[in-house]
């Protein structure tokens, strides 16, 4: 159900989340903050809902055909916003992808109204 209203809340959130240490171990700075980099991955299968039966359901994660353009004008937006680094996946491709997780914390962000747990 997400759409291009939906882009400029979550390109907010993402660059203002405090999820990086300051000088006193706090988790304190945002990726703006630190002039980091930002890497997009689509992944429609964390949408996946397996409450029932033995296969996880995609039903409700978008078409291809509506999320890909998302996707791309999310990442455009946080080029604009000044993130001068954001690299992007291959939409609907299987990819390889390699990180180093600094740290003990993973956050999943959803806009405000999302219907995720319905």
């Amino acid at each position: 159900e997400d759409s291009i209203k939906e882009i400029e809340w979550m390109c907010n959130k993402v660059i203002g989340l405090r999820v990086f240490e300051d000088s006193e171990k706090k988790m304190n700075l945002s990726v703006a903050d630190i002039a980091g980099e930002v890497l997009v991955v689509s992944q429609f299968t964390l949408y996946g809902n397996c409450r029932k039966g033995r296969r996880p359901s995609f039903t409700r994660a978008g078409h291809p055909s509506m999320a890909e353009p998302l996707v791309t004008k999310f990442c455009q937006a946080l080029r604009a916003k000044g993130i001068s680094k954001v690299a992007e996946g291959k939409f609907g491709s299987n990819m390889k992808v390699s990180l180093t997780n600094d740290g003990p914390v993973t956050l999943i962000i959803d806009t405000p109204q999302s219907k995720i747990s319905t």
